[in-house]
């Protein structure tokens, strides 16, 4: 059997880090997910993915997204019940996050959005823990490909002059 779900999306609302009695870690979150396809008004809609991390994972979860985050993540769908406060069973599904991908360096959503929009993909390289080296953006610089020409011979450095290659045993790898 396979179960295997994969979803990049944001964050609805800032995640929240609790323990469990044996002092487990463990965060929830929502991921607003875009559908690829538009409804007959032309607007784009959205799932809303409740999601669970456990342990390190969780912790740093909770650390590094907020609301908003660009997130990527990895995981199963897990249904549960449970008997609620009302008494009727309560039925929940969500997905268990294994891996959780941040797509967006943490400047992105301090304090609102980085200057190139919400909207705007990222163009530095993924987080990894460390400082953040930025890409260079050529479609937001002066980048100007190098203009040189170049010429094209026909030199074939394994030519012989138009004659057969000579090749002896103690030239082959085996």
């Amino acid at each position: 059997m396979i179960n295997s779900v994969v979803l990049v999306g944001r964050l609805t609302k800032d995640p929240e880090l609790k323990y469990t009695q044996g002092g487990v870690a463990v965060t929830r979150f929502t991921l607003a997910v875009n559908r690829p396809f538009t409804n007959q008004q032309g607007q784009r809609e959205a799932d809303f993915v409740n999601c669970v991390t456990w342990r390190k994972q969780a912790e740093n979860t909770a650390n590094f997204l907020r609301k908003g985050s660009l997130t990527g993540i990895e995981g199963r769908i897990q249904t549960s019940n449970f008997e609620g406060k009302d008494g009727n069973r309560v039925f929940m599904t969500e997905v268990v996050a294994d891996s959780v991908q941040f797509l967006e360096p943490r400047s992105a959503n301090a304090g609102g959005r980085s200057e190139e929009g919400s909207n705007a993909p990222y163009q530095g390289a993924p987080f990894q823990g460390g400082a953040q080296q930025q890409q260079p953006s050529y479609q937001q610089s002066n980048y100007q490909p190098n203009q040189q020409n170049y010429t094209r011979t026909n030199d074939d450095p394994f030519s012989t002059g138009g004659g057969p290659i000579e090749v002896s045993d103690d030239d082959l790898p085996f």
